[in-house]
């Protein structure tokens, strides 16, 4: 891409000086990421170079066809999509039509899965990583799930644990663990059906979480161990990440909208105006509020106005998302994976914007607690500086690393699921 600026300025004796720049970069890959959440749809635009990713293009449209992360409207999933693509296209100064699609919902299940195979005192080969990872896979799964992601943990060469490659290693077994995710068949078919009718091809369906962890978690707490909330609209999302690889993920049914409904029904209010209200005034931590701070409050009908304090707007507020938060801690007790989680925890979506929120965490969870913001990419930075962005700016450096590890049986996984979605008109 060569850009050319020209000025023009009065030299001291009055003479005019032309002056050009010129750019001899030469243009970057281009990689689209779609957020298709419960909330917003976000589509974004990064320009791929060797040192970065510029992000080019961002586009937000609200959603109001998709529920817990699940298509229950195709027409308005499908408009919401063109809006959000539009806008991206727009602010790129280019067209796309190959998207990565993070997915969401309680419909995710994930697991880990080892396997094994015989090396014979041979060199290991990559033909011999794709075998033992294809043998790690060979699980039986719902009829109604498809595998989106097949992950390494690590691998062993005979008594040799914890080893990231084994291409050129000599031994009698290979071993590998690998966490597997699985999706709902039928949520992945509406979701590659809205993205075909918008005129986008599915590159890959991504797990948010595990999208959102390439932007939000350092090198450092991936080898310490670390968890990674994500708070979307209508899920929150769990992954532990221990030496450097996913060790455990999980989806819970219940996130932002849940915090607005709860509003909606507890002060009586339209849905619209208890939105309004948790972003005024929300917060997570009741103690935190003064007694004598009244708001107005919006009333169903031609009703006036009623006055509530403060503080029994966030009791609601906080009243749900202990129990989030409660919920979580659970399930990483249940998984045994929290003294894998020494670096603490990342919350990010959303929600996470909510005042108050990491010192309810910390009160929960009883570990160090921080904010996840979109770091390791440049461009339009101001756009994108908000947990809400977390998805789709992962989902683009997700995209250009494309670090999907997966086995080659008549083209691999990856390619056969590929072929799946994209026969899906």
């Amino acid at each position: 891409m060569i850009k050319t600026w020209m000025t023009e300025r009065e030299s001291s004796e009055g003479e005019l000086e032309e002056r050009i720049q010129i750019d001899e970069r030469e243009p970057g890959l281009l990689v689209a990421g779609l957020d298709v959440g419960s909330t917003k749809i976000c589509a974004m635009i990064g320009e791929v170079f060797p040192d970065r990713v510029d992000i080019i293009g961002v586009g937000t449209s609200p959603s109001s066809g998709m529920r817990k992360g699940v298509v229950v409207n195709i027409q308005s999933t499908v408009e919401a999509i063109k809006n959000a693509v539009k806008k991206a296209s727009d602010m790129a100064g280019c067209d796309i039509n190959q998207v990565y699609v993070g997915i969401a919902g309680s419909h995710i299940k994930g697991f880990n899965s080892p396997g094994i195979i015989a090396i014979n005192n041979q060199e290991v080969r990559q033909k011999d990583i794709e075998a033992v990872i294809q043998a790690a896979q060979t699980v039986k799964i719902s009829d109604n799930q498809r595998i989106i992601h097949v992950l390494p943990q690590e691998f062993m060469v005979d008594d040799h644990t914890g080893i990231q490659s084994p291409l050129g290693m000599t031994g009698v077994r290979l071993v590998t663990n690998v966490h597997i995710v699985t999706a709902d068949m039928t949520a992945l078919h509406n979701v590659a059906a809205c993205c075909n009718q918008a005129g986008l091809s599915v590159v890959e369906v991504v797990l948010e979480s595990v999208a959102a962890a390439e932007t939000v978690l350092t090198a450092d707490e991936k080898d310490q161990g670390v968890g990674l909330i994500d708070i979307g609209g209508g899920t929150t999302d769990l992954a532990i990440f221990s030496n450097g690889t996913i060790k455990h993920s999980w989806e819970l049914a219940l996130g932002g909208n849940n915090l607005t409904s709860d509003l909606c029904v507890g002060l009586r209010t339209p849905l619209q105006e208890a939105e309004e209200l948790k972003y005024l005034y929300g917060g997570a931590l009741s103690s935190m509020i003064k007694e004598n701070l009244m708001i107005d409050v919006p009333t169903v009908g031609e009703r006036k106005n009623r006055k509530i304090s403060q503080k029994t707007l966030v009791g609601i507020l906080e009243a749900r998302m202990e129990e989030i938060f409660q919920l979580v801690d659970k399930n990483i007790a249940s998984s045994g994976s929290r003294n894998r989680i020494n670096a603490g925890l990342v919350l990010t979506g959303g929600t996470a914007l909510l005042p108050n929120v990491v010192e309810l965490a910390e009160q929960v969870f009883d570990m160090p607690v921080r904010i996840g913001y979109p770091r390791n990419v440049s461009g339009l930075l101001e756009e994108i500086n908000t947990p809400r962005s977390t998805t789709a700016v992962g989902l683009v450096l997700y995209g250009s690393r494309s670090r999907s590890f997966v086995a080659k049986e008549q083209g691999g996984m990856l390619s056969k699921l590929k072929q799946w979605l994209r026969g899906i008109v």
